[in-house]
């Protein structure tokens, strides 16, 4: 029997400034070979290649990936503005209806980073541009200079809700993590509820209440040296899990 394949939600980019690709970053494919035994399959952001439904007949779980470009707004009835960044109207296409037709179906999803953000505005929350802004929070955006490991350096705590989920698959209330990113929840959606917070109140865990099945996003990039990190791969371990009952026929629960 097959492995269980997982859909890696890729971007749009541009090679050179001149050559479009749909690309993820290597260290997302590792992680669903090295860590949860699946098959990475980078999912080409375009909803004019595949429709929803081929999609979610041909993979078994899917994981929505950080990336530069940003929700659009006009996705959760805001206007754009200069702080918003740069946007992939086509992933949003794809990966906003996707999450909420994996939420129905109990497919299993993960989400990271925008993935995260794309969760909270696919269940009808809003995003801030930038949550430096906001009294009280701090800057975490990714620094600019520095090699990746020093990049992907743990930056500050991760403080769970008790009893939670979160709490269960790590077995901690509070975890480091190298979290990077300029946006994040302003609104919760009705069924986004935040299990982790940042010391500065930012949302960094979520689960989608009354999901059918697994469905978790972090802000953080736990993608990054996955294999090694104790709090990274329980989580991809139990993604995993899923997407394995969800091959079988189980409907996955959490």
């Amino acid at each position: 029997m097959r492995r269980p394949v997982i859909g890696i939600v890729g971007n749009n980019y541009m090679v050179n400034d001149e050559y479009p690709v749909h690309a993820s970053g290597q260290m997302n494919c590792a992680v669903v070979s090295e860590v949860m035994n699946c098959i990475p399959i980078i999912v080409p952001t375009n909803p004019k290649y595949s429709s929803l439904t081929e999609l979610m007949a041909i993979c078994d779980g899917f994981l929505f990936t950080g990336a530069q470009p940003n929700v659009h707004p006009e996705e959760y009835g805001h206007e754009p503005t200069e702080a918003h960044g740069k946007f992939d109207r086509d992933r949003d296409q794809v990966a906003l209806p996707l999450i909420r037709n994996c939420v129905d179906r109990g497919q299993p999803i993960f989400g990271v980073c925008r993935g995260f953000q794309e969760f909270n505005v696919a269940m009808g929350g809003t995003l801030h541009p930038e949550i430096r802004e906001i009294s009280g929070r701090e800057n975490h955006r990714m620094p600019p200079d520095g090699t990746l490991e020093e990049k992907f350096a743990l930056r500050h705590k991760v403080n769970f809700e008790v009893g939670g989920i979160f709490e269960r698959i790590l077995n901690s209330r509070s975890v480091s993590v190298n979290s990077l990113h300029g946006q994040g929840i302003l609104d919760p959606g009705p069924q986004v509820i935040i299990e982790g917070w940042a010391p500065d109140k930012t949302p960094e865990a979520i689960k989608i209440e009354g999901a059918k099945g697994f469905s978790l996003a972090v802000q953080w990039h736990p993608e990054w040296n996955a294999k090694e990190d104790p709090v990274s791969s329980p989580l991809f371990e139990e993604f995993s899990k899923a997407a394995y009952k969800w091959q079988d026929g189980i409907k996955p629960t959490i």
